[in-house]
């Protein structure tokens, strides 16, 4: 099983918060993995609730919407500010609730939820196993579950270029697709699909990838990163590194994404 540092939740709950207003502009891979997960795991209609674990500002509670409009939903995030976005931009749907906590801390009724949905958040759950627990406990006996997470090749090119440099961890760890089935397993899920699948963007520069990493709020939150401030010529060397597997004058990136339906 992979072996993980601890994650820093007040780093996570502020680096989300801070992204809040840049987040929209910069999330195109977001929003693509989030239509493919309901395209592949599309909601079942029902009248129970559903909830958006981890909405950010609501792409994906939009989505949801749009398929059965008289849907009930509830948007959860840990970042106020993500979660305020989420309102503005959803303010006519009165069919949506939102809550501000933490993913690994809901202090809701068991058997409230139909479905859960999550697009693209639960990497940043330390202990991911307790949040699938808790997940069975809030749905009722015919729900599911249905995620998108980041798997370990995500940022490969990234990770490969800074180890040029220190022994750092520069680059957040994920679960494998085996560890997260068998968190659901060992959850009471019976019925788990999942499959794994590489997208690649491309980006004129490192400094590119960089930025947009910082503006949806996605950096390293391991307890064993570096604390120093990187120097200009670590990050001249970083960069000097990955320009090393350019193609076509592009720089490349690589996200594996995990998507799952469990019952």
């Amino acid at each position: 099983m992979t072996q993980f540092t601890h994650l820093d939740k007040g780093k996570i709950k502020q680096s989300f918060g801070a992204a809040a207003s840049s987040y929209d502009q910069l999330a195109g891979l977001q929003r693509q993995v989030g239509r493919d997960l309901l395209s592949l795991f599309p909601p079942v209609e029902t009248d129970g609730w559903v909830m958006d674990l981890g909405c950010g500002t609501g792409f994906l509670t939009r989505q949801l919407l749009e398929i059965n409009q008289q849907q009930a939903l509830l948007a959860v995030d840990i970042a106020l500010p993500m979660l305020t976005a989420a309102r503005q931009k959803n303010s006519l749907d009165s069919q949506i609730a939102y809550l501000c906590a933490d993913a690994e801390n809901l202090a809701l009724t068991a058997g409230s939820m139909q479905q859960i949905y999550s697009n693209l958040a639960l990497q940043w759950c330390e202990n991911l196993p307790a949040v699938f627990r808790r997940c069975r406990c809030l749905l009722q006996s015919d729900g599911q579950l249905v995620f998108a997470t980041f798997g370990p090749k995500t940022l490969q090119e990234l990770k490969a270029a800074w180890a040029q440099v220190d022994s750092y961890d520069h680059v957040n760890q994920f679960y494998t697709q085996a560890d997260v089935v068998g968190f659901l397993a060992e959850a009471g899920f019976t019925d788990v699909r999942a499959e794994s699948r590489m997208y690649q963007h491309q980006y004129r520069t490192v400094l590119e990838l960089m930025h947009e990493l910082k503006g949806i709020g996605a950096h390293n939150v391991s307890l064993g990163r570096k604390r120093k401030p990187t120097t200009r010529s670590q990050l001249q060397q970083m960069m000097e590194s990955y320009r090393q597997t350019m193609l076509d004058d592009k720089v490349l990136a690589s996200y594996e994404i995990i998507l799952v339906r469990a019952r």
